[in-house]
């Protein structure tokens, strides 16, 4: 019989008025790969917080091995073999793939870089990962960096893992390989949890299901014995239709052509190469493509916040058709043409919203800048703002509550809301439903549709390629900042569109 790893019994956690956990109980054993699910707000991520020593619970008791732990700092779970790797990476970039495992470590021996790499090297042997211990970060692929977060606490002798939607950034082929990876850490002992959206992972990939909803524990099943649509259930309450709707494009028109566009960073790095695409409207045009391929540059190019160094870029009004050279345009003239960028950030607090401010205000700024006189007009802003925690199911307390009280997943449908309320001509959708649950994702789809068929050209760039291969009309892949492949998606695969994306040569034509 397999031993208990972690043990969570009646644990809380409030923060002022809201109660993120309540009395979760949740064991994960030793030798298995436990997979956590549950909408935003569900409290997934504060539970494993009090398990990693960033928040502490107010009530309830940890276990660990059997025996009552005391985690109050990230240091106290290290000593008790917990390792959490993040979605956003905690690396030196300049340093080495070595150089990062040992950093801020403190075992008591000397320094030697050369052991160091050795034991580096027998770790990524013993679990089949693809490492070269000497490489900069600052060179890596986005699977290499994982990697060596991962190698970074089991060096320091972790037999917990806890991993915070580790494919979100992964082309299937990568996802594929990280998960043999973990199969093998699981036979070896270690108990492995899994926070992640996507559920034909959970069901390829873990022994059990955990499942919150709205902070409480709703249950755990044995992954052999379930499926979608019973996991589904369970975390919404509710059961949810897992087809997206996908409506014929009609009247289709040019309204974006993007010729040979190319750019450099500050450093001389080629972040876009001779690309090429066009975007019809009442379609919805996908980009795929691995994070840190060039996607953001691309869609900043269009809206005037990127610089180029050759290309053009050319809007075609609607009924008219005149054409606009939006390279000669600042970014508020190509705003007011009705192009518009809802740009979805890691950082949902640090760029597009200002956490201290409410909803109301924050649909305010987008549009200060035409208010008349001393005074702002907030009548249509507050109707905005209830027009959108009504349709997307914002869970606030009402539009006067401050963006930074809400959950993750809240904040971001309040940000992709305002942008699809300004009635676009052009919609620039990137990653509009990054770490959105279901229920929220489906509601952002629809609004999508609803643009589409409305005679806006959407451009979609995503993460998860099913949504792209089932919501897309067409998809654009990008690798390297050059286009490697435009697909029907209504035809392409999964594995098809992969190759394109770790292919790096380009050329490829429709």
């Amino acid at each position: 019989m397999k031993k208990i790893a972690i043990e969570l019994k009646n644990i809380t956690k409030r923060f002022g008025a809201v109660t993120a956990n309540r009395d979760v109980c949740l064991t994960v054993y030793n030798g298995e790969i436990l997979s956590l699910l549950g909408e935003n707000g569900s409290g997934k991520t504060t539970l494993m917080n009090m398990i990693a020593g960033i928040y502490y619970p107010d009530e309830g008791s940890i276990f660990i091995n059997g025996n009552e732990a005391i985690i109050s700092s990230p240091k106290d779970s290290f000593k008790y073999g917990i390792g959490m790797i993040h979605q956003h990476f905690k690396l030196v970039n300049v340093f080495s793939a070595t150089e990062n495992i040992i950093l801020g470590l403190d075992d008591g021996s000397s320094f030697d870089l050369e052991k160091s790499a050795k034991k580096v090297k027998e770790i990524a042997d013993k679990y089949g990962f693809d490492i070269d211990p000497a490489k900069k970060i600052y060179e890596m692929s986005v699977s290499e960096k994982q990697t060596v977060e991962i190698i970074k606490d089991l060096y320091r002798g972790a037999d917990i893992l806890i991993l915070d939607e580790p494919t979100a950034v992964l082309t299937p082929q990568e996802s594929d390989k990280l998960f043999a990876v973990l199969r093998r850490m699981r036979d070896d002992g270690k108990a492995i949890i899994i926070i992640t959206h996507k559920l034909h992972e959970v069901l390829s990939l873990s022994d059990r299901v955990s499942v919150l909803r709205k902070g409480e524990y709703i249950g755990t099943v044995n992954t052999a014995e379930t499926n979608e649509s019973e996991l589904t259930e369970m975390m919404v309450g509710e059961k949810t239709a897992l087809n997206i709707y996908r409506g014929e494009p009609k009247n289709s028109e040019l309204r974006l052509s993007v010729k040979n566009i190319s750019c450099k960073s500050r450093e001389g790095v080629k972040l876009l190469d001779n690309v090429s695409f066009e975007a019809m409207s009442g379609e919805i045009l996908g980009i795929a493509g691995i994070a840190g391929s060039g996607q953001r540059e691309l869609l900043e190019a269009i809206a005037g916040l990127q610089s180029l160094d050759s290309g053009e870029i050319t809007y075609y009004t609607p009924e008219t058709n005149m054409e606009e050279n939006l390279r000669d345009k600042t970014p508020m003239q190509i705003r007011e043409l009705g192009v518009r960028l809802s740009f979805v950030p890691e950082d949902r607090l640090g760029m597009g919203l200002v956490g201290n401010m409410d909803i109301i205000d924050n649909m305010m700024l987008r549009s200060y800048s035409k208010g008349k006189g001393v005074f702002l007009q907030r009548k249509e802003p507050k109707d905005l703002a209830e027009k959108i925690i009504e349709q997307l199911k914002v869970v606030t307390p009402n539009a006067n509550t401050p963006v930074r009280r809400l959950s993750g997943g809240n904040v971001q449908k309040v940000l992709v809301g305002r942008e699809i309320a300004a009635a676009p001509t052009v919609l620039m959708a990137a990653y509009p439903v990054r770490g959105l649950d279901i229920n929220a994702s489906y509601a952002i789809y629809d609004l999508l549709n609803q643009q589409k068929e409305s005679g806006v050209a959407v451009i979609f760039v995503g993460e998860d390629l099913d949504v792209l291969i089932e919501l897309c009309d067409r998809i654009v892949v990008i690798g390297g900042g050059q286009i490697t492949g435009t697909v029907d998606a209504r035809c392409a695969t999964k594995e098809e569109i992969g190759l394109l994306m770790t292919k790096s040569n380009g050329g490829a034509k429709e």
